[in-house]
């Protein structure tokens, strides 16, 4: 399974839609993921890559790792495979 894919079905399963409902230009917003879920969410996704992901929870837009859109969520969590790796 590729990242899009699982990151997809990651925020899918936090706002109760099919993976098929959230495109890469959703942004959490629009999907009705709150702050609450915004962090359930960055635990799964840390969880099932096993990175950590550099997020501020109480301000999240003062934070490195873009999540204004999935495409940028997606984005990020390839740059931190990428840098685990290196």
């Amino acid at each position: 399974m590729s990242v899009k894919d699982k990151v997809i079905e990651i925020i899918a399963e936090q706002a109760v839609l099919e993976p098929s409902d959230v495109t890469p230009q959703s942004t959490l917003e629009d999907l009705g993921i709150d702050s609450l879920g915004l962090v359930e969410s960055i635990f799964a996704i840390e969880e099932a890559f096993d990175i950590s992901v550099p997020f501020n929870a109480n301000e999240p837009m003062q934070s490195d790792f873009d999540i204004s859109t999935v495409a940028s969520i997606i984005a990020g969590i390839e740059k931190l495979l990428i840098a685990q790796k290196a």
